[in-house]
């Protein structure tokens, strides 16, 4: 059993960018790509708890601003690096575009 948390607006993601979020007991990275996808992870890279809301994306991918580690948005698989997976979450928009997350309990 999970929660599902409302965020609000998509707006308070510019195109191209992350922003943190505290979600319960977790920060959460959403992601806003300029595409029109939109992905979150934890907050945190695994590798030294880099802000991965702070890193670059494109091509389907956040690069950790502390020390350039890949990790796919959709999967959290690291890329080319031997770190372990991003924790992802499911993410989405309702009818007035307000960014719905939704957490598992205990993760």
């Amino acid at each position: 059993m999970g929660a599902t948390y409302n965020l609000g607006s998509i707006e308070r993601i510019p195109l191209g960018e992350g922003r943190t979020f505290a979600v319960g007991r977790r920060t959460l990275a959403v992601f806003r790509a300029r595409g029109g996808g939109i992905h979150a992870t934890q907050g945190d890279c695994p590798h030294q708890r880099g802000p991965l809301a702070d890193g670059m994306i494109g091509e389907g991918r956040v690069v950790c601003p502390l020390h350039g580690y890949a990790f796919d948005l959709a999967t959290g698989a690291a890329i080319g690096h031997a770190c372990g997976a991003l924790r992802t979450y499911d993410v989405s928009l309702n009818d007035r575009d307000e960014l719905l997350v939704h957490c598992e309990e205990g993760g």
